[in-house]
């Protein structure tokens, strides 16, 4: 079976590899080869369902609570697998009550714990939440890596295609680009930085909480931090704005103050395209499979809702998901 599978961000590529595990002759079509308009290039690349649960439906965790081990299967050895820690400036510890309250997965950690986990850290926070089952990945490292994997397999890459009628299925992850094509598909503008520093060392995600200004920190190695994110309810597509910029810096410092010297190697602001319900859809509309919406849940359930647009390509029968 011949398939075009238009858009080459986290969602095309993770359709792509299920399609050809399966036995597909597969063609990936994107304007852009290089990830520059991908929503998930600049993902912070966390996979943490049950932290997630704080703020999503209980879907977001059962879809995502084993995307870890899929992320191993598509890219092995690139899966970082050291947990999430969750931590509160002591005057809003109320905010972690209220954080565990909403979620699962956890244990409660004090100051001897949270330094052991992330010594950079000793002495900064009296409680904490720490989500040992929790993974990250690198998002630009992983986007490279299984587009090389898929072109060395024989999947097509191509920028645009003349005729996609030769074309036995088509599935469309072209992301916002759908947006006023497909019905209630909105834009949620987020917007990130990357911190380099040889001050502060982490091992695993940490989350920030506050109760204006939530934020997440996620090492990349070599002394480099991405920091995110905003969600804002706008598609405005221009850089990252001052509020924003501040904001996000002053999360870091809140976190640890050597970041305040550290030097601003990036910044960048994307669109996530998102549904009413904030999950992503897989869905026939006539003779393309649609698979959009995943919001900021990308690397978390992208193998998920690959493999069920996997199915509905390969079954014929139309089907739409939601929570």
């Amino acid at each position: 079976m011949r398939v075009l599978v238009k858009g080459g961000g986290v969602a095309g590529l993770t359709v792509a590899h299920e399609l050809f595990r399966r036995g597909a002759e597969v063609t990936i079509s994107d304007p852009s080869q290089t990830f520059s308009r991908a929503a998930s290039w600049l993902a912070g690349g966390m996979l943490a369902p049950w932290c997630e649960r704080e703020s999503a439906d209980e879907a977001v965790l059962e879809r995502g609570r084993d995307s870890a081990d899929r992320w191993e299967a598509i890219s092995p050895g690139k899966i970082v697998r050291k947990g999430t820690l969750v931590v509160a400036p002591n005057r809003d510890e109320s905010e972690l009550k209220r954080f565990a309250g909403r979620t699962t997965g956890y244990r409660w950690v004090e100051e001897r714990e949270i330094a052991t986990l992330e010594p950079s850290l000793a002495g900064r926070f009296r409680h904490g939440l720490f989500f040992p089952q929790e993974a990250h990945l690198n998002p630009r490292e992983v986007l490279h890596a299984l587009k090389d994997d898929l072109s060395a397999k024989g999947v097509t890459f191509a920028e645009e295609i003349a005729d996609d009628g030769e074309f036995a299925e088509i599935v469309d992850c072209t992301g916002v680009g759908q947006i006023g094509q497909c019905e209630e598909l909105r834009g949620v503008r987020g917007e990130m930085l990357y911190l380099q520093t040889e001050e502060v060392t982490l091992a695993r995600p940490v989350r920030l909480l506050h109760p204006r200004f939530p934020v997440y920190i996620v090492p990349r190695g070599k002394g480099l931090f991405m920091v995110g994110a905003t969600m804002i309810e706008t598609e405005f597509q221009g850089p990252i704005t001052a509020r924003s910029l501040m904001e996000l810096l002053n999360a870091a410092y809140a976190l640890h103050p050597a970041f305040a010297d550290a030097a601003i190697v990036e910044t960048g602001a994307g669109i996530r395209p998102a549904f009413p319900d904030n999950f992503p859809r897989v869905m026939r509309e006539g003779n393309i499979i649609i698979l959009n919406g995943l919001y900021r849940h990308g690397f978390l359930l992208a193998p998920a809702m690959a493999a069920e647009a996997a199915d509905l390509v390969f079954s014929g029968q139309t089907k739409q998901r939601s929570p």
